[in-house]
């Protein structure tokens, strides 16, 4: 489904608005990844970048090139573990929060 530019806009806004609604869109952009969601999980996280930081900033924060930082959260983009893990701890110290994985069971 492609989103309109007018969503795009709406939900970009919201996260400059509201604190909790952009700490749920950062953990669940993890919890995509997490769930073998990839691209989901990278939609979520470009979508949070754009709408806070910028890619401009996070390249500086993370010492990785904005344009490689764009390819790798793109559609056809595969980050590395180490690259992917330097993203989120930019964005979680950019939030001022910390997230932490628990284990739950498998809901079947």
């Amino acid at each position: 489904m492609v989103l309109t530019r007018d969503f795009r806009e709406t939900v970009q806004a919201r996260i400059r608005k509201d604190p909790e609604f952009r700490r749920g869109l950062l953990r669940d952009a993890i919890e995509a990844l997490l769930a073998d969601e990839a691209d989901l999980g990278k939609e979520l996280l470009r979508d949070f970048i754009n709408a806070t930081l910028g890619f401009p900033a996070l390249a500086e924060k993370t010492s990785i090139h904005a344009k490689t930082l764009h390819k790798m959260l793109g559609p056809k983009g595969n980050p590395t573990a180490a690259n992917l893990f330097r993203i989120l701890a930019c964005l979680q110290e950019q939030e001022g929060i910390r997230l932490q994985v628990r284990a739950a069971r498998a809901v079947a």
